[in-house]
């Protein structure tokens, strides 16, 4: 079977996605693309899906949501924007000279938009999790406009130079401590890669995981992907019995 019939037919992702990864460049060649874009579409769907079923049931909760809104990046979801393939064009064109934009991050932009779960303290100063870290990625409209600008090419061009990287990075979303409104790290951030990938690592975040892996981990968590670790003691039961079960697994 193609790796997109498994993948319906309900085997593992991760087991799934591990084979493509170990293709390297030659996921994008003319035997083997189709059937890998055919299964990122269907993840990409799938991570859309449980967004708004998340989205839904806390809104139900009042959740405290921001909702004085500047930029895209600001609003809980976005769709993806009219001009999409447009805006990937300049992201690619912006980052040129340090690699290329992972092939699920531009997937992502495409099939899902944009999110941003993170708790508004401004609205509601006593968060309902402590140290969940909500879902954010940041809106590709935001993202180019801030890559397009000297200073993320300067810095880029710093860090690489002081050995402080091993490649340059796109930043997509603030840290879990720096989300609670605590001072924390560096942003997550996924990475530029010298030839073609399928996908990247997520980096900063503690998972120490892939793009795509890490959307599976905050799947598995309803949208939260420190909810469940025991020290914070959140209460989180009700909330997973009543998402959970709708979730698709990606």
């Amino acid at each position: 079977m193609t790796f997109y019939e498994r993948y319906i037919k309900g085997e593992d992702g991760k087991a799934i996605y591990s084979e493509i990864y170990d293709l390297n460049t030659e996921a994008f060649s003319e035997k083997y693309f189709g059937d890998i874009n055919n299964v990122l579409t269907e993840t990409f769907n799938r991570v859309a899906f449980n967004l708004e079923i998340i989205f839904s049931e806390l809104k139900r909760r009042n959740y405290a949501f921001k909702i004085d809104f500047e930029t895209n990046s600001d609003k809980p979801l976005v769709k993806p924007l009219s001009n999409t393939d447009s805006m990937l064009k300049q992201l690619d064109d912006a980052v040129k000279d340090f690699g290329h934009v992972p092939y699920s991050l531009q997937m992502f932009y495409k099939i899902v938009g944009a999110c941003n779960f993170a708790w508004n303290y401004e609205r509601k100063p006593e968060l309902l999790w402590q140290r969940a870290d909500p879902i954010q990625i940041c809106s590709l409209d935001d993202l180019v406009a801030y890559v397009s600008e000297g200073d993320w090419k300067d810095y880029q061009n710093e860090i690489l130079a002081e050995g402080n990287a091993e490649s340059a990075e796109l930043e997509l979303a603030a840290d879990y401590l720096h989300k609670d409104n605590i001072s924390g790290g560096p942003p997550y951030s996924i990475m530029l890669s010298k030839e073609k990938c399928i996908d990247a690592t997520f980096l900063n975040e503690s998972h120490e995981t892939s793009f795509i892996n890490y959307l599976r981990i905050c799947m598995q968590n309803c949208g939260f992907s420190k909810i469940a670790v025991p020290e914070y003691g959140n209460d989180y039961a009700d909330f997973f019995a009543r998402v959970k079960p709708q979730l698709k697994k990606i």
